[in-house]
This record gives structure tokens, C-alpha cells and sequence, in this order.
């Protein structure tokens, strides 16, 4: 991973960002004291915590990586896919409404979340909703999140 103009960030920016996070989805990978760098790699912004990149930037808007995914409790924005979908989510598919078996409904359309598998609720994706949670339980077809980073995409190594 080459990063490139990193420098330690300022506690009052952590602390917005701390807080965007908890917002989103109930905890953030960042505790206080915490000390984060920002750094760019591979032509995206990521906020570092001992060379792990924990968050990342989809279009300006922070987010958890997949490693900060497994560094915190995130309790709102998920979609929970079945097993069988679990392979597809790997090799970087969009997420499918046959696949899934559960989502948060306060989801939104066209906000970012994260996709889980029903076994072990272990984060596969980082996405954006193009359907309401609501809609992504009831429907039996289309596409419902379009995946934006996943397990084992080589966005960070």
C-alpha cells in the first residue's frame, strides 16, 4: 500500500468524523484518543490507524472500509445476504434481492451501507442502496445495493 501526503489529522476533524459514522450506523472504528492519519492511496483518501486504512471516502462521503467493518459494532445500514450469495458478494457483485434475508428499513435510497452474510453478520461489502430497506426485504428481484468495495478487492494492499 503506497500512501501518499499523510499526516496525523486534527482532533476536531477525527471528532466530525467520529461522529458522521455514529450516525450512520450506531459506532465508528475511531475511539477517543484515537491518533488517525489521512493519507491518499490508490487515488482515494483513507483515514489510518497503524497502517490499517479503518475508513475511506465514496464520493466525498466518509465510511467504513471493510476493516473498520470488523473493528466496531455497526448497528444501523446493513443488508443481510444468504449463504448462497456470499460468493457472489466476494468476487464483487452488485447485491441481488433474491439474496437477501434481512435489512435495515431506515435505510434510504442512495445512501452507503454494508453487506453482511446471515451466518456469522461478518461484513462482505461496502455499497450504495438504490432501494429503500424496506423495498430491498419485500422485493423479489433487481438489483438492490451496487457493491463499491469488498472483501479481498485489493483497494488498500
Amino acid at each position: 500500500m503506497e500512501l501518499k501526503n499523510r499526516h496525523r489529522l486534527k482532533d476536531k476533524d477525527l471528532e466530525t468524523y467520529r461522529e458522521e459514522l455514529r450516525s450512520k450506523l450506531g459506532d465508528s472504528p475511531f475511539k477517543p484518543g484515537d491518533n488517525v492519519d489521512i493519507a491518499e492511496c490508490n487515488d482515494r483518501e483513507v483515514l489510518l490507524i497503524e497502517e490499517e486504512p479503518l475508513a475511506t471516502f465514496f464520493n466525498g462521503e466518509v465510511f467504513p472500509t471493510i476493516q473498520g467493518l470488523l473493528q466496531m459494532a455497526p448497528k444501523k445500514r446493513y443488508v443481510t445476504v444468504d449463504m448462497g450469495a456470499v460468493k457472489f458478494v466476494y468476487n464483487g457483485a452488485d447485491i441481488m434481492a433474491p439474496g437477501i434475508v434481512d435489512a435495515d428499513e431506515t435505510i434510504e435510497e442512495d445512501v452507503l451501507v454494508w453487506v453482511r452474510d446471515e451466518e456469522h453478520n461478518k461484513p462482505l461489502a461496502v455499497g450504495r442502496s438504490i432501494t429503500h430497506g424496506v423495498e430491498m426485504k419485500r422485493s423479489d428481484s433487481g438489483k438492490v445495493v451496487k457493491t463499491l468495495h469488498h472483501v479481498g478487492d485489493g483497494m488498500f494492499e
